[in-house]
């Protein structure tokens, strides 16, 4: 944890989590995410300045509700009770109640502050205030001590006050961008409420970690397995800063990358930031092995066991290497510290984390504390290039599962020429900064079109582009019809073996981002 002052949320299981801490450290006050199973004295043995409980979809009543130790509330800490969270407050404190609501509140709602309390400093009283709610109990009685500060139409107590002890519940939302002085709220509570000191930054957080870096691998060596993604290159790039030569990049190039991208990350990072790069061309061999594969699963796994076949190999031959660096980021390991356990497992991932355990090398992790948006802040502050920073997410497994049954390398080339230009239209209309990601897939089918005077019979070409946050949901992009039609004309023109193309309107969930 950072020396610097430091805001515990405790996790209890709501999809905006992970935004609350985000929205802490663009206060630049330092906050981690902790799952609500931890007892009050491991909250307390973390050193915080002050606590926020996150909202939630259980019921405080039932009887599976995710355990909390109330104790919590007599650290005599700054507390914040977010949706679930002021539930569980009332609940859990003598005096206060809690009921299932015939009236649900979901989406927005109009606030009426009843009481001029510090946490709504700066909000007038006269007039109603959007927020955004998403709840089904509510409080029905404050608890002892606790004054009603608003109410909204449907819900008489939509926040609760204990100013005295410093401790605040809200029913609605303030780190969603609907709710309208979201921000103003918990600027107020970080600030004027528990009276923190903003020494949170990316600059900070590169010369402490740079620091850290160097101390902790001494005269050592340290494998890196460089994918061309911002988190991988952002963590090479670093260690390089830190370590220098004694940084080994290992770049396996498994024939499913994007048009030309393994040679030109490659050219980019030894001549810019003079890495100690191995270049490994295993294409033939990821090919080889995929040949006749359709089963989306079993292609994830025979490129996730050749690789680590091909980088084990590589490594083998740097005996000094003592450390493993990899790009896992806090979403990862939020995830694997839920009180709900690991999420269910809807397909498989491919990274270096599977690394047998003989290899014997003890694991750097730099970006472990720091979101994607973090990250590319990181990037920045590292001095990297935009086409590097704001490159879109990649899967492991490449195009393997963005081409729809097997992959061979005529579909391989279809799929590339078609991406490019789907890449280079986003680029050009100003819509590639915009949106979460964009991509190609190569359906399994072939239909009939018309090309001058002749009959054809050939492929469907889909185009996915999404919007989302951190990838956990995401919805499909409004693009432009104009834009998707100068896509469509150009691929059916310019690639050969596609006639027909298709936009993909589905969400996640149901849907994945990726479509294999």
């Amino acid at each position: 944890m950072p020396a610097t002052d430091t805001v515990v949320i405790l996790d209890f299981g709501s999809q905006y989590t992970q935004l609350i801490a985000r929205r802490v450290r663009e206060a630049g006050v330092y906050s981690e995410i902790h799952p609500c199973t931890v007892t009050a004295k491991d909250v307390a043995a973390l050193g915080p300045k002050a606590i926020i409980l996150s909202g939630g979809p259980s019921s405080v009543t039932d009887a599976d509700a995710p355990p909390f130790d109330p104790a919590v509330f007599d650290l005599g800490l700054p507390t914040l009770c977010i949706c679930y969270g002021m539930q569980l407050l009332a609940h859990t404190r003598p005096g206060g109640a809690v009921a299932a609501s015939t009236d649900r509140e979901y989406g927005r709602a109009e606030l009426t502050i009843l009481a001029e309390v510090p946490l709504f400093a700066g909000l007038p009283r006269d007039g109603a205030h959007t927020v955004w709610m998403s709840h089904g109990d509510k409080v029905t009685a404050p608890p002892a001590g606790y004054v009603v500060a608003a109410r909204t139409k449907n819900v008489d107590i939509a926040a609760l006050a204990n100013v005295e002890a410093r401790v605040y519940a809200l029913q609605f939302h303030p780190e969603v961008a609907h709710t309208e002085d979201g921000e103003r709220i918990l600027h107020n509570f970080l600030f004027a409420v528990a009276g923190l000191t903003p020494g949170w930054s990316m600059a900070g957080f590169v010369e402490t970690e740079l620091a850290a870096l160097r101390e902790k691998v001494g005269e050592d060596e340290v494998v890196c397995a460089l994918s061309g993604g911002v988190d991988s290159t952002v963590v090479a790039v670093m260690l390089h800063k830190a370590i220098g030569r004694k940084l080994h990049c290992i770049f396996v190039d498994n024939g499913l990358l994007r048009l030309g991208e393994g040679e030109e990350v490659a050219a980019y990072l030894r001549e810019h930031f003079d890495l100690n790069l191995h270049y490994i061309d295993a294409a033939r061999l990821f090919l080889d092995r995929l040949a006749g594969v359709t089963d989306p699963e079993v292609k994830r796994k025979i490129i996730g066991t050749t690789f680590i076949e091909v980088f084990e190999a590589e490594a083998a031959k740097l005996p000094k290497v003592k450390y493993l660096a990899q790009g896992t980021l806090y979403p990862d390991v939020i995830e694997s510290v839920s009180f709900k356990g690991p999420s269910a497992v809807i397909k498989s991932h491919h990274n270096v984390g599977g690394l047998p355990e003989h290899m014997q090398l003890a694991l750097i992790e730099p970006l472990r504390e720091l979101f994607k948006d973090e990250v590319r802040k990181l990037a920045v502050e590292l001095g990297m290039p935009d086409f590097i920073i704001w490159r879109h997410p990649f899967p492991g497994p490449g195009r393997a599962i963005r081409i729809i049954g097997e992959v061979t390398e005529e579909r391989l080339e279809i799929l590339r020429r078609t991406d490019k230009i789907v890449q280079n239209e986003l680029v050009a209309s100003g819509w590639y900064r915009k949106v979460w990601q964009g991509f190609a897939v190569l359906l399994p089918l072939k239909t009939v079109g018309v090309m001058g005077d002749g009959r054809t019979y050939e492929n469907v070409a889909a185009i996915r582009v999404v919007d989302s946050l951190d990838a956990m949901t995401a919805d499909w992009s409004r693009l432009p019809s104009e834009l998707l039609a100068s896509m469509s004309n150009r691929i059916i023109n310019e690639v050969k073996g596609v006639n027909r193309v298709v936009f993909d309107v589905s969400s996640k969930p149901p849907s994945t981002i990726e479509w294999e």
